[in-house]
């Protein structure tokens, strides 16, 4: 009988927290920890929580209550459990609670769970705090970071035995061709709206050897499309002294053997450069992409959300995109019902969608959040006109999204196999569809399987998602499946 402990491991939330999760599954498992199977009775559960906004809060109190049913062993970590840490340990006792402190000793911290030890839960702060105010000061900070090494964990570090030819080590949790890439942690920005980075931290860019170098060990296990996340992708490098490192970083993992796709997320449209739009443009095994954090169209809203930006200057760079590359993907998500929203700026919200032509489009009711500049302003708008303008924006978005789809309609597209379904039909993505928060596509063809890249003319549209069958003269070859030769 094996003596080693067994832990389960629930993700809620953004992709960044999938990356998290598959960092604690990393360590746990180099600490001599199994990981249970979803439906195994595991010796702790661990519920990695999302603390964005209200709904996503309730989420993470019921799975964690759900874990601790029958009296099992919970511990609360992630953005919700960093966020309120003492405060949540209090009013859930059903759940321990640790801080992103806690993550690089992970393994000490479930031996306490599970032998009975209760922890001391962290008093919240603002994490911004624990850096320098300087980007270019942050390098060598001893302040843990999820994802990132620390010093004592650096390669060639006294001691340091991480597995998985990483810096920090990783398990994968999903499986299949995609997945995902942290590339920094943390946001500098003050949006009056969001709470994200007091709890997540200043920014913090990963050095670009080490993106490399998990990337080439993603490739090893079978990633054919890696997925570049972080609170704010276009900063990257800014705190190693090199704001255009992205535009270096890029070339440098589309080359890397056994990757096909590289796609980029979270773009804040006040930081796009010519060069950048060129690199995710022009770059071969580079998607382009651009997933815009757009948020409204009205500028004078926009500057209240301590934004920049309005609806003219938002289409001047989807122009620019589509220039450079007329079949680029677009997608962005916008609040509704800030504090002071007017009907006016409601209707240039409208008139941006319209023009806009979005891949895919994402629509959320405005809510406080503690500890949030906007949280204190006086001018709410009535909850039943937001809700007015949620549904009606949601409405009109689904029509413009298929409107979208549906200029696709004979167009020639690269579909990633990602599961097989039957009578000859496979689920994938073509290129402007990222995973999980885009449509996808229905191929028809023959003898593909999971990994495949695949050439394929769409046929129709179903709302946001495409019907393609594989083109003729399309063949499992590297340029088509992805193939595992160097470029």
């Amino acid at each position: 009988m094996s003596s080693r402990r067994t832990v389960s491991l629930v993700t809620l939330g953004c992709a960044r927290n999938e990356v998290d999760s598959e960092e604690l599954a990393g360590r746990l498992a180099a600490g001599g920890w199994d990981l249970a199977d979803s439906d195994a009775r595991a010796d702790v559960t661990v519920v990695n929580t999302c603390g964005f906004i209200d709904a996503a809060k309730q989420d993470s109190i019921q799975a964690l209550l759900e874990a601790a049913e029958g009296g099992g062993k919970v511990v609360a970590a992630g953005c919700m459990a960093e966020r309120y840490g003492s405060e949540l340990a209090e009013s859930l006792p059903e759940a321990q609670v640790i801080g992103f402190d806690d993550y690089a000793a992970i393994t000490d911290r479930l031996d306490d769970v599970v032998d009975g030890r209760n922890l001391v839960p962290h008093e919240p702060r603002d994490r911004r705090t624990l850096l320098p105010i300087s980007p270019v000061d942050r390098d060598g900070s001893r302040a843990h970071v999820p994802g990132h090494a620390s010093p004592e964990e650096s390669p060639g570090a006294e001691g340091s035995e991480l597995p998985y030819r990483t810096n920090v080590p990783r398990r994968r949790l999903r499986g299949g061709p995609v997945a995902n890439l942290k590339i920094a942690s943390g946001c500098d920005r003050r949006c009056t709206f969001c709470a994200i980075p007091a709890f997540r931290g200043a920014y913090v860019s990963r050095r670009p050897e080490e993106v490399v170098r998990e990337a080439r060990w993603l490739a090893g296990e079978g990633v054919r499309e890696v997925f570049l996340v972080s609170e704010n992708s276009t900063s990257y490098g800014k705190d190693l002294d090199d704001t255009r490192a992205l535009e270096t970083l890029l070339p440098d993992l589309a080359a890397v053997q056994g990757l096909d796709r590289v796609r980029v997320s979270y773009l804040q449209p006040a930081e796009m450069r010519p060069g950048l739009v060129e690199a995710l443009t022009a770059t071969p095994g580079v998607v382009p992409y651009f997933d815009l954090s757009f948020q409204h169209a009205s500028g004078p809203l926009l500057h209240r959300m301590r934004r920049f930006g309005d609806r003219e200057c938002f289409l001047e760079l989807l122009r620019t995109v589509r220039e450079h590359a007329p079949e680029a993907g677009a997608r962005s998500n916008f609040i509704v019902g800030f504090p002071g929203e007017t009907e006016e700026e409601f209707e240039e919200l409208v008139a941006f969608l319209t023009e806009a032509r979005l891949d895919a489009i994402g629509v959320f009711g405005y809510s406080d959040e503690d500890g949030t500049e906007a949280a204190g302003y006086a001018d709410k708008v009535p909850q039943e006109v937001v809700d007015a303008r949620v549904e009606r924006l949601t409405g009109l978005a689904q029509e413009l999204m298929a409107q979208r789809a549906e200029e696709r309609v004979g167009s020639e597209v690269t579909v990633l196999v990602e599961s097989v379904l039957e009578d000859g039909a496979y689920e994938g993505r073509a290129d402007h569809q990222a995973p999980d928060v885009d449509g996808r596509t229905i191929l028809y063809g023959q003898d593909l399987a999971v990994g495949d890249f695949v050439r394929a003319t769409v046929l129709q549209s179903v709302g946001a998602d495409l019907v393609a069958e594989q083109a003729d003269d399309a063949e499992n070859s590297p340029e088509t499946d992805g193939g595992t030769g160097d470029r």
